[in-house]
């Protein structure tokens, strides 16, 4: 019986030939420059007419904006290894960029539309996401992975909360901590996938010797206590059982990432910069822990989990698939270890900000110059493999 063929006979723009070459340039170049509108924003020196406070047009543009679009370029290359079925391109593909790219317009022009029809549009994206993915995954009957559906349409539904909530009270505060919760467990089981099973590839096949462990109970632990934790920190993000709770995860995903044997992987860039990006997790259950109890900002934890491994596992994993889905050489050259540097730069110095209110305005402004040039530095670098036609090739290791 012949193989069933990967793609089909297309001859249409390269860039809508898979799942990750749109969603992943586009997602790319809207976080740099989203961000550099940011500060000016905030500080009352750019007029954005979106309905949203300056706070909340950023944190709704990064959480659902950005990171939507990422995931979205993972899961529709992702899906078909999972289901043995053919990928989404052509036309079904630019009306899910289409629906991203119109729903970014409607956020930022909200002020102008209405908040109700912004919400309506841009609701739209991960409803259309979630059942796209669900059809594919029930059709090829891959009934485990419905739990990343499960996790897809919850971030569907703290999108449309966040409009609510931002309308009614202001400033969106349950939605926003239910976005990064969803965002950090699906960095949680996705993460859990990927990183050890890139690192076992690489390892056996360039440094043989301690493997990361392999998935059990113990990481199941690590999940559940995970959203756990989460789930009262949306809740309840101040009080003793919530510092409790977040400490016992974070310990947990340290011993996690530690089993994963990350210290072999110092040679190759591209799967160390993996459990640099995961080891944000920890980090931010522990600094979360510490502001449920006043010890330091709350905002720390967040910016933890969000600029840290939200930026750098996006980041890791959008220079990773677009190599090896394009036929290239699963290698970080020096201009994509840059571009890492940059991210966790930007992580580093947006914590810093959070923890040391004295020295914040410098290190917000550092912040933003790495963040841009870490994903415009993306954009510039892979943009000519993602705009050009050259067969994808599925690569694993």
């Amino acid at each position: 019986m012949a193989p069933i063929p990967r793609l089909r006979p297309y001859g249409g723009p390269a860039i809508l030939s898979y799942g990750f070459r749109p969603f992943f340039l586009l997602g790319s170049l809207y976080a740099g420059i989203a961000v550099l509108a940011w500060l000016p924003f905030l500080h009352g020196e750019l007029a954005v007419a979106t309905a949203f406070a300056p706070r909340d047009w950023h944190v709704h543009e990064m959480l659902f904006g950005y990171v939507a679009a990422v995931v979205t370029g993972f899961l529709l290359t992702a899906v078909p290894n999972w289901t043995g079925r053919l990928p989404l391109q052509g036309r079904p593909l630019l009306v899910l960029v289409s629906a991203w790219l119109i729903g970014r317009i409607a956020v930022t022009t909200s002020g102008w539309i209405g908040w109700l029809p912004a919400a309506v549009i841009d609701a739209a994206f991960l409803v259309l996401l979630a059942a796209a993915v669900t059809r594919e995954i029930v059709v090829g009957r891959n009934w485990r992975n419905l739990k990343i559906v499960a996790m897809i349409s919850v971030l569907a539904v703290a999108n449309i909360a966040f409009h609510v909530e931002a309308h009614v009270r202001g400033l969106a505060d349950y939605s926003t901590r239910g976005g990064i919760a969803v965002v950090v467990l699906l960095i949680t089981v996705i993460g859990g996938r990927i990183v050890p099973s890139f690192t076992r590839n690489w390892l056996a096949r360039e440094r043989p010797g301690r493997l990361p462990a392999p998935f059990g109970r113990f990481d199941v632990a690590t999940v559940v206590a995970s959203a756990g934790a989460l789930m009262l920190w949306i809740a309840l993000p101040f009080g003793r059982v919530t510092a409790g709770a977040m400490l016992v995860a974070g310990l947990l995903q340290l011993v996690r990432l530690a089993r994963w044997a990350g210290d072999r992987t110092a040679a190759e860039p591209l799967v160390l910069i993996l459990h640099v990006g995961y080891a944000f997790v920890p980090i931010g259950m522990l600094l979360a822990a510490a502001g449920a109890l006043g010890l330091v900002p709350e905002s720390a934890g967040v910016h933890a989990w969000t600029a840290g491994a939200v930026g750098t596992m996006t980041l890791a994993v959008m220079t990773r698939a677009s190599l090896g889905h394009t036929g290239h050489a699963l290698t970080a050259t020096r201009a994509t270890q840059a571009i890492y540097a940059a991210v966790v730069l930007a992580a580093v110095a947006r914590i810093g900000a959070a923890l040391a209110p004295d020295w914040s305005a410098s290190l917000l402004h550092i912040t933003v110059v790495a963040w841009t040039a870490a994903f415009v530095g993306f954009a510039l670098l892979f943009g000519p493999i993602l705009l050009r036609a050259n067969g994808p090739r599925m690569q694993q290791s």
